[in-house]
C-alpha cells in the first residue's frame, strides 16, 4: 500500500526508491571501509562457537545461480546465528586442484602442452586457479556474502597440501593404505582413474548379446537328460568387448536352473528367466531337466573363441532381474567380478590399456578401441557359432563428469583406502547415526552408499594435485608407503609446496640413510600418482578447522547440494572417521539444484541459464537473497523472470511499510518518548500482540532453518497485519493528533518496536535494506544492524482475549469495506472519507460495537459513524456477520484541510476556519 505524506512532519531521507543495484555496491564499499567483519570478529570474542565450514567450490570459471544459492544460504545462517549470540565465523574456501583446470589449461596451451614438463604444468594450473579465485571472490562479496575473504584456505596453499600429505600418512600409519589391483572406473579420454562421485549415469544405447559356453565336464551322471546332448551354459551381457576377458561364469547358490532343448542342444539358464530367455531370442524348447546350482559349482566351460577355460561359479551378486541367471564374469572389469575371483584364486586379468584400447598382443582385437571392438567380437562369436542371439538396449551407463564420454571398468594397479581395514565401514556407518540429517532423507542416502561401496581409491594419473608420497624400490619393485617417510614429506611440502616432489630427487626428499626395508637398495622412486581431489576436501577439517583456534571442529554444519552425499559429504566422513574415529560435522544440510520455471534442468543449449549477474544487474543481489529465503531448499528450486518479479514486489512492500515508519519517526527519541504498554490503547496492544507472534515464528524458522516460514511470515505481515490494517487506520492519529499527546506517542512507540523487530529479523535475508534502514533508525544503536541481535522476546504484550475483540471488529471492518466498494462503484463517494456509514446489528454486536464507538471512525476510515437502525433506502447485507446491515452515504458538511474528514462544525474557529475541532484541538 502506497501513504500519503505526513501533514505535519517531513519525511525521512530514506530513499523512497531501492534503486538496489546502484546502492548495494555503496553499501559494500561501507562494509569494508569500517571493516565490518573484522567488527563482528571482535565482538564474538567469549560467545560461543558456532562453525559453518564452508565447502569448497572449484576454482574454475565464473560463479553459477547453484554457487548463489548455497553462498546466500550459508550466509543466512551465518548471520543468525550470529544475531542469536554466537560467534560465528565465516572463512571461505576454494578446491584448486584436479583434472578440469588440468585439462583447460593443456587446452589454452595447445600444441605446447607436450612441450612442458609436470612441474610447469603445475605452475600454470596454479596461476589458472588463483584468477578465478580472485574472480570469485568478487562475485561472491557481491552477493552480500560476510567472511574472512583476504584470509580463505585454498587446497593449493602449502600449508594445506602439506596438512594433505600428512593425513594421507595418517592412513599409512593405521594400516588403511594399499596398492593393489582391482577394477576402477577409467576414463579412457582423460586417461585416469575416476572416484565414485566423478562418475555420473545417462542414458546410453549398448548391444546385448545371449552367448553360450560349451561345458567341459560330463554332466550325465548328475543329469542324465544331458546324457549324449551338447550342453551349454547361456550367459547375457551389454559389454560385448569384455568376453575377451571372460575367465568364469557366476551362478546364484540358492536359484534352480534349468537344461532347456533347443534345436537338438542343451541351454542352461536359471528356472526364474527361462521364459524371458526363449521370448527375448525367439526360441521354443522344451524343459529336460531341472537341478540346483551347486551341481555346476567348480565345473569347466570353454571359452568361445580362446583355448582356455571359464570355471563355474558361485555367488550372492546373481539376480533374476534380466538375462539368464548365469553371470559373464571378467573379474579385470568388474567389482563383483573382482570379488569373486578374489574369493577364487583366479586371476584379476585386464587385456585393456591405459587409452581403452586391447593390448597388442590379443588375437583378434589388439590395438582395437574396446567400444569401437563391440561388433567384432559379435561377429566373432557369430563365426564361432557361440552367439545365441543380440539386439540394442537403452540403459544407465556410467560417464566421465568431465569430458562426458562413456567409461570402462578397467584393472589397474591404485593406490587404495580400505573400507574393511580399521572397520572404516562400519565406523562411518555408526558416525552417520550421530549427525543430524537436514532433510532427514539425506540419513538414507549416504548411508546407502557407505554401505555399498568398494575400498576407496585415491589414486589418480594426473599432474595437478597432491602427490601420493609413496616410493618404490628400483632394485626389488617393492612399493613403500610408510607413515614416518610420508610425515617427512608432509614438512616439506608445507613450507616449500608440493611441486618439490616433482623438482627434486627422490633421496632429497628422504631423511638421509632411506633404504628399501626389502631388500635395502638406496635406490628409491617416486610415485608418481596424485591424490583424488575429494580426498583434498575431505581433508578440510584436519586443514582448516583444526589448526586455527578461533575455529573449531568438527563442525556444526556442513551445507552443500544433494550430490555432495557422493562428494564432499562423503569424503569427509570417510577421512574423518578413518584418522580419527568420529564424522567431522554435527548437521549437514542439503539443498536442491536450481531448475528454470517450468522445472527443466538449465542448459545453455537449451537457452534457460539465469546468470547471477544477469539478476543482480537488474533487480539487485537483495531479491536474489530474498528469493533464496523464499523457497523450500529440500527440493529443486526454481527461478525465472515471473518469480524474481513477484518477489521484487514482496520486497517493495517490507521495503515501503520500513520507509513510511521511517517517516513518522523523525521526531521520535525512544529514550524519552516511549509509552508504556499499560497505556497504549487497544489497537496499539494488538499490534504489539502480532508483532510477538512475528518473532516466535520468525526465530522458529531460524532455528528450524525454514527460511520460506519466514519469508511468507514477513510478507503476510507487512501486507496484511500492517498495510491492510494496522498502519492503514493509524494514519489519523499520526498526522493529525498533537505531536507530543500520548495517542501519537504511543503509536511511534509501536511503530518503532515494529520497525526495530522488522529491521532485525530481516537482516540475516535483507541484508542491504536492513543495513540502511538502521542507519536512519532513530535511538542509541550499533553501527551496524549485523552487530545487533535479534529482538528481545516480550510475552507480556500477548493478549488473547484482545486479539479476540479485534478480530470480531477486523470482520465488520471488512464488511464496511465491500459496502464502501459498491458505493464508490455507484458514485456515492470518491475516497471512504467522503462517506458516512450507518450500520444495524443485533444488539449483542451493536453493544460490542458502542463499545469501540468513538475509534469506529478511525477503524473504518470514514468521516462519520452511526450505529442503529437504519433509514429507508438501500443497504447493504454481511455476507459473514448474520443480521447486519450497512448503508453508505456521503458525509455531511465540509471537508477538513488538514484530516480531510468531513464536518459540520468547520469555520468555528475564527483563526482556522478550514479544519474540523478535533484538529482545532492538535494545533492548539
Amino acid at each position: 500500500m502506497e501513504y500519503k505524506d505526513t501533514l505535519n512532519l517531513p519525511l525521512t531521507d530514506f530513499p523512497m526508491k531501492a534503486n538496489l543495484n546502484q546502492r548495494e555496491p555503496e553499501i559494500l564499499n561501507k562494509w569494508a571501509e569500517t571493516g565490518l567483519y573484522e567488527q563482528i570478529e571482535a565482538s564474538g570474542v567469549g560467545k560461543p562457537v558456532y562453525m559453518l565450514h564452508d565447502g569448497p567450490p572449484y576454482a574454475n570459471g565464473h560463479i553459477h545461480i547453484g554457487h548463489a544459492l548455497n553462498k546466500i544460504l550459508k550466509d543466512i545462517i551465518l548471520k543468525s546465528k550470529r544475531m542469536e549470540g554466537f560467534h560465528a565465523p565465516y572463512v571461505p574456501g576454494w578446491d584448486c586442484h584436479g583434472l578440469p583446470i588440468e585439462l583447460q589449461v593443456e587446452k589454452n596451451l595447445g600444441s605446447k602442452k607436450h612441450e612442458i614438463s609436470k612441474l610447469e604444468m603445475r605452475r600454470e594450473c596454479r596461476k589458472y586457479a588463483a584468477k578465478f579465485i580472485d574472480i570469485q571472490r568478487d562475485e561472491f562479496k557481491r552477493l552480500g556474502v560476510l567472511g574472512d575473504w583476504d584470509n580463505p584456505y585454498l587446497t593449493m596453499n602449502y600449508e594445506y597440501e602439506g596438512l594433505t600429505a600428512a593425513e594421507l600418512a595418517k592412513f599409512a600409519h593405521n594400516g588403511g593404505l594399499y596398492r593393489g589391483k582391482k577394477p576402477v572406473h577409467w576414463c579412457s579420454s582423460c586417461v585416469t582413474a575416476l572416484a565414485e562421485a566423478e562418475v555420473e549415469y545417462a542414458d546410453h544405447t549398448s548391444p546385448s548379446i545371449y552367448v553360450k559356453f560349451a561345458l567341459k565336464d560330463d554332466l550325465s551322471g548328475a543329469i542324465p537328460a544331458l546324457a549324449g546332448k551338447k550342453a551349454f551354459v547361456v550367459i547375457w551381457t551389454t559389454t560385448p568387448w569384455t568376453i575377451p576377458a571372460n575367465l568364469a561364469i557366476s551362478l546364484h547358490p540358492e536359484f534352480t536352473y534349468v537344461a532347456v532343448e533347443v534345436n537338438g542342444e542343451a541351454l542352461i539358464v536359471a528356472e526364474g528367466l527361462k521364459d524371458a530367455f526363449l521370448a527375448a531370442n525367439q526360441l521354443t524348447g522344451t524343459v529336460i531337466a531341472s537341478f540346483p546350482s551347486t551341481v555346476l559349482e567348480k565345473k569347466l566351460c570353454r571359452h568361445p573363441f580362446y583355448d582356455r577355460d571359464s570355471i563355474i561359479l558361485l555367488g550372492e551378486h546373481v539376480t533374476l532381474e534380466a538375462g539368464t541367471g548365469c553371470v559373464h564374469t571378467a573379474p579385470g572389469h568388474g567389482q563383483e567380478d573382482y570379488e569373486v575371483a578374489l574369493r577364487e584364486g583366479l586371476d584379476v586379468y585386464n587385456p585393456v590399456d591405459n587409452h581403452g584400447k586391447f593390448i597388442s598382443s590379443l588375437p583378434f582385437f589388439g590395438g582395437q578401441f574396446v567400444f569401437a571392438a563391440n561388433p567384432n567380437v559379435i561377429e566373432k562369436l557369430t563365426e564361432v557359432g557361440a552367439l545365441v542371439g543380440t539386439s540394442t538396449v537403452s540403459h544407465s551407463y556410467p560417464h566421465c563428469w568431465r569430458c562426458k564420454k562413456p567409461i570402462i571398468f578397467r584393472a589397474t594397479e591404485q593406490w587404495f583406502i580400505g573400507m574393511k581395514a580399521n572397520e572404516l565401514r562400519d565406523k562411518a556407518l555408526a558416525a552417520i547415526d550421530q549427525v543430524a540429517w537436514i532433510p532427514k532423507w539425506g540419513k538414507d542416502r549416504i548411508y546407502g552408499m557407505i554401505e555399498n561401496r568398494p575400498d576407496w581409491c585415491i589414486s589418480r594419473q594426473r599432474s595437478w594435485g597432491v602427490p601420493i608420497t609413496a616410493f618404490s624400490c628400483s632394485s626389488c619393485g617393492e612399493y613403500i608407503a610408510d607413515g614416518t617417510l610420508m610425515d617427512h614429506v608432509a614438512e616439506i611440502f608445507k613450507k616449500e609446496s608440493s611441486d618439490v616432489w616433482f623438482d627434486w630427487e627422490a633421496a632429497r626428499l628422504l631423511p638421509a640413510g632411506t633404504v628399501c626395508p626389502k631388500c635395502g637398495s638406496a635406490d628409491l622412486a617416486k610415485e608418481m600418482d596424485i591424490l583424488d581431489v575429494w580426498f583434498d576436501s575431505g581433508v578440510s577439517h584436519a586443514a582448516v578447522l583444526e589448526p586455527n583456534p578461533k575455529l573449531s571442529s568438527p563442525a556444526d554444519m556442513y551445507l552443500e547440494g544433494s550430490d555432495q552425499h557422493r562428494g564432499w559429504f562423503h569424503s569427509s566422513l570417510l577421512e574423518s572417521v578413518g584418522t580419527r574415529g568420529v564424522a567431522p560435522y554435527r548437521n549437514v544440510l542439503t539443498h536442491g539444484f536450481v531448475v528454470d520455471g517450468s522445472g527443466r534442468k538449465m542448459s545453455k543449449s537449451v537457452g534457460n541459464v539465469v546468470a547471477p549477474e544477469e539478476v543482480i544487474k537488474k533487480f539487485g543481489a537483495e531479491i536474489l537473497r530474498l528469493w533464496v529465503a523464499a523457497q523450500d531448499y529440500r527440493d529443486d528450486i526454481r527461478i525465472s523472470q515471473e518469480i524474481l518479479n513477484r518477489l521484487s514486489e514482496a520486497y517493495r512492500r517490507i521495503r515501503n511499510t520500513c520507509r513510511y515508519i521511517l517517516g513518522n519517526l523523525s521526531d521520535f527519541d525512544p529514550a524519552t518518548d516511549s509509552v508504556a504498554f499499560d497505556k497504549m490503547p487497544e489497537l496499539d496492544r494488538w499490534a504489539l500482540h502480532q508483532l510477538e507472534l512475528l518473532k516466535e515464528k520468525v526465530l522458529l524458522s531460524y532455528s528450524e532453518y525454514e527460511f520460506h516460514v519466514l519469508y511468507h511470515a514477513v510478507n503476510g505481515f507487512c501486507t496484511v497485519e500492517m498495510s491492510s490494517f494496522y498502519l492503514d487506520i493509524l494514519k489519523d492519529r499520526v498526522y493529525t493528533s498533537k505531536k507530543a499527546s500520548l495517542e501519537r506517542r504511543a503509536a511511534q512507540t509501536v511503530m518503532y518496536q515494529i520497525l526495530d523487530t522488522l529491521v532485525r529479523v530481516i537482516a540475516p535475508v535483507l541484508s542491504f535494506t536492513s543495513d540502511e534502514v538502521w542507519g536512519y533508525m532513530p535511538g542509541k544503536r550499533e553501527a551496524s544492524v549485523h552487530l545487533a541481535g535479534f529482538p528481545a522476546m516480550h510475552p507480556e504484550w500477548k493478549d488473547e482475549q484482545l486479539v479476540e475483540r479485534w478480530e470480531r471488529i477486523m470482520k465488520v471492518r471488512a464488511e464496511v469495506s465491500k459496502a464502501l466498494e459498491l458505493a464508490r462503484a455507484a458514485k456515492t463517494i470518491g475516497h471512504s472519507l467522503d462517506a458516512a456509514v450507518l450500520i444495524s446489528a443485533d444488539s449483542e454486536l451493536n453493544s460490542f460495537l458502542g463499545s469501540y464507538a468513538a475509534e469506529l471512525q478511525g477503524i473504518f476510515i470514514v468521516s462519520k459513524v452511526e450505529l442503529g437502525e437504519l433509514a429507508e433506502g438501500d443497504c447493504y447485507s454481511a455476507e459473514t456477520i448474520l443480521g447486519l446491515k450497512i448503508q453508505v452515504k456521503a458525509a455531511p458538511g465540509a471537508k477538513c484541510e488538514r484530516c480531510w474528514c468531513y464536518s459540520e462544525e468547520l469555520g468555528s474557529d475564527a483563526d482556522h476556519p478550514g479544519i474540523c475541532p478535533k484538529c482545532l484541538k492538535a494545533v492548539k
